[in-house]
């Protein structure tokens, strides 16, 4: 049997881990051969392409990135891209395909299952923990972990100043890293996609906690967060190839804002890509372990156009078509319930 294997969309900690865990299982217990796709589908529209075995994946585990690189795109970006990944699969007689990608990734790898016939099995991956149909998503966690860290570390230098720090995180259509990192944190105010802001509101969050003599505020907000309709002149944001807005400057609006309105001094931290860098929690290693083996089952079963998910704790099989074009937004119980209970 030959099982390709690739990685698309951003990286993320944990990656190489489900490619160990696919290799250990389909090459090393099962004797069958894997090949690792450069560069997501480019490595499969060029047929550029590695065998891996166990040597290959030895000592890759903790690792972040991936060992087969990652890029955006699809097959569908070409008129006749469809019909060469069928060729590719064809002339390298790949029985089957495990995506590991996130929403656009798993979007890509539904339509091309469903819609044109081809064996592929997704492994849902994404630090902003926005993928529909499971309950998490390896990297999460991680990114959660070095946020929180970072926070932990500003609140020193915040106080040591009576400083307002506005730290910007990643999430551009969900805010599940604010909100944990945020909560973790010990944050003034949380700012997230799903629930538009009002820049007097957080103002008046952070002078209360100022006027009980606290002299820090850190306000942790996600690249996506918007604010009310007529309440914050936000620049346009710029449009990627795919046509998806590039975030990365609500902080440096957010924070003048608020010295405007509280007269105490801000600055803007983002964490941006450090995020995704690195090592992989454990917790991460042991989801993204867990989710590789139960890739190469659905292989096995046969189960193309489904996707692995934790639910409740279990891996578990659910049709990749639950991905498209959705978003899996937060917990609004955890952002207005709990967290709210700490803002200021």
């Amino acid at each position: 049997m030959n099982i390709g294997v690739l990685t698309g969309g951003g990286d993320c900690p944990g990656l190489n881990a489900v490619i160990r865990a696919i290799v250990r299982k389909a090459h090393g217990v099962g004797g069958h051969r894997v090949l690792g796709f450069y560069d997501a589908w480019d490595g499969v529209l060029e047929k550029r392409y590695e065998v891996l075995d166990i040597s290959k994946v030895r000592g890759i585990l903790p690792k972040g990135g991936t060992i087969l690189g990652t890029r955006r795109g699809s097959p569908f970006d070409y008129p006749d891209g469809v019909e060469r990944t069928k060729q590719v699969f064809a002339e390298l007689g790949l029985d089957a395909l495990v995506v590991i990608g996130g929403n656009g990734s798993l979007t890509v790898a539904s339509m091309l299952a469903d819609d044109h016939g081809l064996p592929i099995i997704g492994v849902p991956k994404t630090i902003d923990n926005d993928v529909v149909g499971t309950d998490a998503t390896f990297g999460f966690q991680t990114a959660v972990q070095i946020a929180t860290d970072a926070i932990d570390r500003l609140h020193t230098t915040a106080e040591s100043h009576d400083r307002v720090m506005v730290v910007e995180v990643m999430g551009r259509d969900a805010g599940w890293i604010a909100l944990h990192a945020g909560l973790a944190g010990g944050a003034t105010a949380i700012l997230v996609p799903e629930v538009p802001f009002d820049t007097r509101e957080v103002a008046n969050i952070v002078s209360k906690r100022h006027d009980r003599g606290r002299y820090a505020s850190l306000v942790v907000v996600a690249e996506g967060a918007k604010p009310k309709p007529g309440t914050l002149d936000v620049p346009e944001p710029a449009l990627d190839k795919y046509g998806r807005e590039l975030h990365g400057s609500i902080s440096q609006v957010v924070a003048p804002a608020l010295s405007k309105l509280t007269g105490y001094e801000s600055r803007v931290v983002q964490l941006g890509h450090v995020q995704r860098g690195g090592t992989p929690t454990a917790y991460d290693r042991v989801l993204s372990s867990r989710f590789g083996l139960a890739a190469v089952d659905a292989v096995y079963a046969k189960a193309f156009g489904l996707m692995v998910a934790l639910h409740c704790g279990r891996i578990e099989r659910v049709s990749m078509q639950v991905t498209r074009g959705q978003t899996r937004t937060i917990d609004l119980d955890l952002f207005n319930d709990v967290a709210a209970a700490f803002f200021g």
